[in-house]
């Protein structure tokens, strides 16, 4: 990032992360983005993140696979060593031409173990492309 103009700043809209960065991960596993690092957030604490971010001062982006709770079970373990991240209030849907293309989830990270866990300030963004959506990475 060292040859980006002074101001530069990766502020992408919800419909940009998905219908270009997480549209093109999804159909490349290869796709490299400057601004977002592949990390595993489940080997990873909140406070980890920002020195494996490849940009951002207080927001950083992550392409991160989301890790099953059980091997045969729908349910998505968001477990770290030392805590847990917890979904609060409903998704988000995103829209591209009047389209759903995916969802937005706000998470909230709690130290220690479910349900007696203590709240952090720590808040975590995760989008998700819609089951439905053509996997078509606008350019």
């Amino acid at each position: 990032m060292d040859n980006l103009p002074p101001g530069f700043r990766f502020h992408p809209t919800d419909e940009e992360l998905i219908t270009y960065y997480l549209s093109h991960k999804v159909s490349d596993f290869r796709f490299m983005s400057r601004a977002i690092t592949d990390v595993d957030l489940n080997k990873c604490e909140p406070w980890d993140l920002p020195g494996k971010a490849s940009m951002g001062e207080k927001e950083w982006y992550f392409f991160s696979l989301r890790d099953r709770k059980y091997p045969t079970g729908l349910r998505t373990n968001r477990a770290t060593n030392a805590g847990y991240w917890k979904t609060t209030g409903k998704d988000k849907e995103i829209y591209q031409a009047g389209v759903l293309v995916g969802l937005k989830k706000t998470l909230v990270f709690y130290k220690g173990r479910a349900p007696k866990g203590e709240k952090s300030n720590w808040v975590m963004h995760e989008y998700r492309l819609e089951n439905k959506y053509c996997y078509k990475p606008t350019k």
